[in-house]
C-alpha cells in the first residue's frame, strides 16, 4: 500500500510499505475512504514532538470500510463503514473508565501516527477497534464526519468544556486555524455575549467571521487586549482559548483574561512558553491544558447528524490520496492558500 512517511525533522515521503495488517484480537483494519491533515502532523515534522519515530506513517483522522477485525471484535464486521478517532482507548483501564480515553493506560490515547502508524495511508490498523471507531449516520458524508475525528472534538472539549464557556460570557478564542474555529463553533453552543477571534492572517479572520465569531482581530495590526477590554468594561474576557501553541499565543491568551476567568490550552507547545504569575497569581485565574478525550463524539455526532453543526465548511480543499505532498503544501501554506482542512479520498471505483 501507499502511505504518507516521516523520515525525520522537515523530511517527508509518500512511498511503497508493507500492508496494514492485524496484529491483535482487538483489531481492524480499515480501507482508508478519506483522511486530512492536522495542526500536530506539521508539529511532528518540525521536530517538535521528538518521541515520534522516522519511518512513521503519520495521520490520525479517517473515515473507511472495515476490511477485517480480530477475533476479539465484536461491534464490527467486514463493509461497516467508520470513523476511525485521532484517540484509541482500551475501555478497561482507570482512565478509561473515567472516559478520559486521551490518558488511556492500556495501550491507547493519542497513539496513531505518533506512537504506531496512522491513517495518512490506504489502509490502517485500528487498535481497540470497538471502542476506538463510531458508525457514521445516514445522510453524512465523509467529509462532514471526518471533522469528528479530531478537530470538533478538541475545539469543544479542551476549549469550551474545560473553560467552561457560560451564557453571557465574552469568549477570546487566539488562533483561527481549524481547531480554534471549531472552539469558535462549541462556543456559540453556550450563548455567549461576544465571541472574539484573534490570528495574524486575514484569509482566517474572514473565516472566523464566517463561523460565528462577532469581533475579529488582527493582532499584527491591533492591540486584542485593548479590544477585548473594551467589550468588558476593562475587565477581560471570561474564558481565553489557547489555539495555537506558542509561547507568544500562550501569554497573549493569559493577558486577556478577566479576574476569576479561564485560561483553556488547547495548543500543541514545542517550547516553553512563560508564566507570568507576578501578573496572574492575585486574580484567581484558572488555566487548564489537555489532551482530547473524544467522550463527546457521540453528541457531536448528533449535532452533525441533525445540522445543528455545519462541519462541511471546514473542507476547503480536496485531493486524491496520491496527491498527498501537494495536500501537505497547502495546508501548510495555509495563510496563503486560505486551507481549513484538506480532505484527502480514495478515488471513487
Amino acid at each position: 500500500m501507499r502511505a504518507l512517511v516521516y523520515r525525520g525533522p522537515n523530511d517527508k515521503s509518500w512511498d511503497e510499505v508493507p500492508d496494514a495488517a492485524l496484529v491483535d484480537d482487538t483489531d481492524a483494519v480499515v480501507r482508508v475512504d478519506a483522511t486530512t491533515i492536522c495542526g500536530s502532523d506539521l508539529h511532528i515534522l518540525k521536530g517538535d514532538l521528538p518521541e515520534v519515530s522516522a519511518g512513521r506513517i503519520l495521520g490520525h483522522e479517517a473515515v473507511g470500510t472495515v476490511e477485517s477485525v480480530g477475533a476479539a471484535v465484536r461491534n464490527l464486521k467486514a463493509g461497516d463503514r467508520v470513523l476511525v478517532s485521532c484517540i484509541s482507548a482500551c475501555g478497561r483501564c482507570r482512565f478509561c473508565r473515567q472516559a478520559r480515553f486521551g490518558q488511556c493506560l492500556g495501550g491507547g490515547g493519542w497513539i496513531l501516527g505518533h506512537n504506531i502508524d496512522g491513517t495518512q495511508a490506504e489502509k490502517v490498523r485500528v487498535p481497540f477497534a470497538d471502542t476506538s471507531t463510531y458508525p457514521i449516520p445516514p445522510g453524512v458524508s465523509d467529509e462532514e464526519f471526518l471533522m469528528l475525528a479530531d478537530i470538533l472534538p478538541t475545539g469543544y472539549e479542551v476549549g469550551v468544556l474545560n473553560g467552561g464557556v457560560s451564557p453571557g460570557d465574552v469568549v477570546a478564542v487566539v488562533g483561527a486555524g481549524p481547531i480554534g474555529l471549531s472552539a469558535i463553533v462549541g462556543s456559540l453552543l453556550f450563548s455567549p455575549s461576544h465571541v472574539v477571534a484573534i490570528d495574524l492572517a486575514e484569509t482566517r479572520l474572514e473565516a472566523a467571521k464566517r463561523f460565528g465569531a462577532d469581533v475579529v482581530v488582527n493582532n499584527g495590526l491591533e492591540d486584542p487586549v485593548a479590544v477585548v477590554q473594551g467589550l468588558t468594561d476593562g475587565l477581560g474576557a471570561g474564558v481565553a482559548i489557547e489555539a495555537v501553541g506558542t509561547s507568544a499565543t500562550f501569554e497573549l491568551a493569559a493577558q486577556l483574561i478577566r479576574p476569576g476567568g479561564h485560561v483553556a490550552n488547547i495548543g500543541v507547545h514545542g517550547a516553553p512558553a512563560t508564566l507570568h504569575l507576578e501578573t496572574l497569581w492575585t486574580r484567581d485565574v484558572r488555566i487548564t491544558t489537555g489532551l482530547v478525550d473524544t467522550y463527546s463524539t457521540p453528541t457531536l455526532s448528533r449535532l452533525i447528524a441533525t445540522h445543528q453543526i455545519d462541519a462541511a465548511r471546514f473542507a476547503t480543499h480536496h485531493f486524491a490520496l496520491d496527491a498527498m505532498m501537494e495536500a501537505y503544501e497547502v495546508f501548510a501554506n495555509a495563510s496563503q492558500t486560505g486551507a481549513l482542512k484538506v480532505v484527502i479520498e480514495r478515488p471513487a471505483r
